[in-house]
């Protein structure tokens, strides 16, 4: 049996500098946990406690609108909700219940500029998917208005559908879509007030209607809570000639399983 090769000084140099560079970048950006921030064994993971509060949707749900149910209908079985107002959109996937730890990664994305928690929110939702993202043209993330936009600095749905595209390897069309019409925040609307504020204020630009145009596309956001937003966007989408659409979100607001 040949002998194995002896470590040369400069491997081992290199080895234990990678280990103090380790230790000391722990000591100056200690792990903290993604949901709640106290310290943890190791970056980007949670605590124990925000672990168990994740609720992460799962089979049985409702085939259009992802709903969970509390039991197993069968396959293919609708919500009564999707049979009594069906959506504009074609189905709606998401990861988790907008509540606990998943609600904080929403907002600490959305509100404190932690963009670095998009690829890892990306590849959830990717699993979340249910193979639409897989069977899809394209990446459409939900617009935000150039106003806002400048004053936020970056559109959260862009940043989790960029990395949906790359670990995909589906285009991304940024450009497909566009908010028009500058509207209200959404937070603290009742549903017809959301649908108001959002009716119209979507459109897909001159000279991108071939990025859409009998395709099938999965418009992203970070959480679905009425539907007023992605229906709106849809609508547009529709009217531009997608032949199909598949909204995409990291989280639900609902109350529990159906």
């Amino acid at each position: 049996m040949p002998a194995e090769p002896i470590p040369s000084a400069a491997s081992i140099l290199a080895s234990l500098a990678g280990g103090w560079m380790k230790s000391l970048g722990n000591l100056v950006y200690p792990p903290t946990c993604l949901g709640c921030g106290i310290r943890t064994g190791r970056h980007g993971a949670f605590c124990g406690e925000c672990w168990s509060q994740i609720r992460f949707i799962e089979r049985p749900y409702c085939d259009v609108l992802g709903l969970p149910f509390s039991y197993d209908p069968g396959p293919g079985m609708l919500s009564a909700q999707a049979i009594a107002e069906p959506p504009v959109f074609d189905r709606l996937r998401s990861v988790a219940i907008h509540e606990g730890a998943a609600r904080n990664l929403v907002h600490s994305l959305k509100y404190r500029d932690r963009t670095n928690l998009a690829p890892m929110m990306a590849e959830w939702m990717l699993r979340a998917s249910d193979g639409h993202v897989a069977n899809c043209d394209g990446i459409v993330p939900v617009p935000l208005h150039r106003l806002r936009f400048a004053l936020r600095k970056f559109n959260q749905a862009a940043e989790l559908g960029r990395h949906i595209a790359r670990l995909s390897g589906k285009p991304f069309l940024p450009e497909a879509l566009a908010r028009v019409k500058r509207t209200s925040r959404q937070v603290g609307l009742t549903a017809r007030g959301r649908e108001d504020n959002v009716r119209g204020a979507f459109a897909t630009p001159p000279g991108r209607e071939g990025e859409v145009f009998g395709k099938r596309l999965v418009l992203v956001d970070d959480v679905y809570t009425t539907g007023a937003t992605v229906s709106s966007a849809t609508r547009a989408l529709k009217k531009a000639g997608a032949a199909e659409v598949t909204v995409l979100t990291f989280a639900m607001a609902v109350a529990g399983p159906i």
